[in-house]
C-alpha cells in the first residue's frame, strides 16, 4: 500500500489529464483512474483528505461539462469517477469532521451551480452535516423549490436546468428524511395531469392521512372534470371513504364520476357502491333524470334491462301474490 502518495499535486493531475485533448483518451482514462486510486490511499490513512477530495470532485464535475468530452461520449465514465470521488470525501469528512453547514452549502452548489450536475447521496453524508447542518441544508433547498411556478393543469411545464436540479435534490432530500410533506410538496410543483393529482393523493394515502388524500382526489376531479385519470381518483377516494366508513360520500364520489362520463363503467360502479348504502333506486332515478338522454346506446341497453328485470321481478312478485291469497 502506497502511505507517501502527494497530497496537493491530485486535484492538479486530474486537471492535467483532462486538458491534454491530444493524449487518446484511454491514457488520459488510465492517469484519472490512479488519481482517484492515490485519493483512496490517502483517505484511507485518516485525517487530511478532505479538502484534497472536494478539490477533485470540483475538477471532475467541471470537466464533465465540456463539450468535447460529451461528444466523445466519455461524461458516463467520468460520472462514475465523480460518484466514487464523492464516497471519498464523504468517508474523509467522517475522519476531518469539517463545518456542517459549510458541508451542506457545498454539497448545494455541487447540486446547482452546474449543467450537469452529480447525484448526491444525503446518507453518506448525514453525521457529517449533523442536525444543524442537515436543517440548513433543508430550509435552503425548501427556499428555492418554492420559488419555481406550479405548473397547472394541462400546461406544458418548463424543466430548465433549474427546475431539473432542484427537483432531483428534493427527491433525495424527502427521501433521506422520509418526510411526506417534502414529497408532496415536490409532487405538487407539476400538476399539468390528472395523474399528478393522483400521485399526490396516492403518497398520502399510503401514509395514512386519509383526509388529506381525499382533498386531492376532489382538486384532481375539479382539474379533469371527469377526463383522463378521473377514474382512477375516484377508485382510490371511494376505497378511502369506505375503508373510513364514510359510504354516504363514496356514493357522491360515483355519483359525480357518473354525471361527468355517463357510461357503463361509470353507472355500473355507482349502482354497487350505492347499492351497499341501501339507496340505488333513488339514487338511479335522480341521475338517470339528470343526464336524459345524454347516454350512449350500451347504457340504454344496460338501463333498459335493469328496468325490465326489475318490472319481471315485480310482476312474478304481484303474481304469487295474487296465488297466495287464493290459496
Amino acid at each position: 500500500m502506497r502511505l507517501d502518495v502527494a497530497v496537493d499535486p491530485l486535484p492538479g493531475r486530474a486537471a492535467a489529464a483532462l486538458s491534454r485533448v491530444d493524449v487518446p483518451w484511454p491514457a488520459r482514462w488510465d492517469e484519472l483512474a490512479s488519481v482517484v486510486a492515490d485519493l483512496s490511499v490517502l483517505v484511507r490513512g485518516g485525517p487530511g483528505a478532505r479538502v484534497v477530495a472536494q478539490e477533485l470532485v470540483g475538477v471532475l464535475v467541471a470537466a464533465a461539462q465540456d463539450r468535447e468530452l460529451r461528444d466523445r461520449e466519455h461524461r458516463v465514465a467520468l460520472a462514475g469517477l465523480v460518484d466514487r470521488v464523492l464516497d471519498l470525501h464523504a468517508v474523509a469528512c467522517l475522519a476531518e469532521p469539517p463545518d456542517g453547514r459549510g458541508l451542506a452549502s457545498w454539497l448545494l452548489w455541487l447540486q446547482t451551480g452546474f449543467a450537469e450536475p452529480p447525484e448526491v447521496r444525503l446518507a453518506p453524508y448525514a453525521s457529517s452535516l449533523g442536525e444543524d447542518g442537515l436543517a440548513w441544508y433543508r430550509a435552503e433547498a425548501v427556499a428555492r423549490f418554492e420559488r419555481l411556478p406550479v405548473i397547472g393543469f394541462g400546461e406544458t411545464g418548463r424543466y430548465d436546468r433549474e427546475r431539473w436540479a432542484l427537483l432531483r435534490l428534493m427527491e433525495e432530500l424527502a427521501e433521506h428524511c422520509g418526510d411526506v410533506d417534502l414529497q408532496v410538496s415536490v409532487l405538487s410543483k407539476d400538476l399539468s395531469s390528472g395523474w399528478h393529482y393522483l400521485q399526490v393523493a396516492t403518497v398520502l394515502r399510503d401514509a395514512g392521512r386519509s383526509g388529506e388524500a381525499l382533498e386531492w382526489v376532489e382538486r384532481g376531479l375539479v382539474a379533469t372534470g371527469g377526463r383522463g385519470a378521473a377514474l382512477r381518483l375516484v377508485d382510490l377516494g371511494v376505497d378511502e371513504c369506505l375503508r373510513a366508513g364514510w359510504v354516504e360520500r363514496a356514493v357522491e364520489l360515483r355519483r359525480r364520476a357518473f354525471l361527468a362520463c355517463p357510461g357503463v363503467e361509470t353507472y355500473t360502479r355507482l349502482r354497487a357502491a350505492a347499492s351497499a348504502w341501501g339507496d340505488w333506486p333513488a339514487v338511479r332515478a335522480e341521475v338517470l333524470a339528470r343526464v336524459g338522454d345524454g347516454v350512449d346506446d350500451a347504457l340504454r341497453q344496460v338501463v333498459a334491462a335493469e328496468s325490465g328485470g326489475a318490472e319481471s321481478g315485480g310482476a312474478e312478485s304481484g303474481a304469487a301474490g295474487t296465488r297466495d291469497s287464493r290459496a
